[in-house]
């Protein structure tokens, strides 16, 4: 019995990671979601009908590199939100493997934190895989068009967590700006560093 449970754990880490490989690509389309926020009200982003663009965070409570991103993250939000690319994030840990991933949790550091962003639950973990997150913080931008939301931007914020002072390439800000100013993006994908999805 105890070896089948491993089998099944196993299994069932092999199947994320394998889904978690084969998301999302720049160019994609994105899939819509329906999550609920820590409001309690459910988020889409249908709901955001003059946006122009999204940038979407998977994240979460207890990873150290998220809590290091956490004020970056609300400054991204307050940059972007009136030019049109409001940020959404999405908390991607099984409550179960990790209690500080709660929604008491989650609204303890929303209100704690002063989020001026959503930050959505992704209860039965079915949004990240589909968009390929492996890491927490894992960034995507997306740019609506005419078929959905395409894929712009995927991997890390900027190329130093530990010390924002010290940051030399702010790849989100890069790919938002010249996402505004019509311009290609110069690194659609940089590797996104943090902590492993808790399953």
């Amino acid at each position: 019995m105890y070896k089948l449970k491993i089998f099944t754990v196993i299994a069932l880490f092999m199947s994320v990671i394998s889904m978690a490989q084969s998301g999302y690509k720049v160019g994609d389309i994105a899939t819509d979601f329906s999550l609920e926020n820590v409001d309690g009200k459910m988020v889409s982003l249908s709901d955001y009908s003059q946006s122009k663009g999204f940038i979407i965070v998977f994240t979460c409570n207890t990873c150290p590199f998220s809590v290091a991103y956490e004020d970056r993250i609300n400054a991204l939000n307050k940059k972007y939100v009136s030019k049109g690319y409001p940020v959404i994030a999405i908390m991607t840990n099984n409550p179960a493997a990790s209690p500080g991933d709660s929604m008491e949790a989650m609204q303890a550091r929303a209100k704690a934190k002063g989020f001026t962003f959503p930050y959505l639950m992704d209860k039965g973990q079915h949004i990240y895989p589909k968009y390929g997150a492996a890491k927490t913080p894992h960034v995507y931008v997306l740019q609506k068009a005419k078929k959905g939301n395409q894929v712009k931007y995927i991997g890390a914020i900027d190329d130093n967590y530990q010390h924002p002072d010290s940051v030399n390439q702010k790849y989100v800000e890069n790919a938002v700006d010249a996402l505004l100013e019509d311009q290609p993006i110069k690194e659609t994908h940089t590797r996104a560093v943090g902590c492993t999805i808790k399953i």
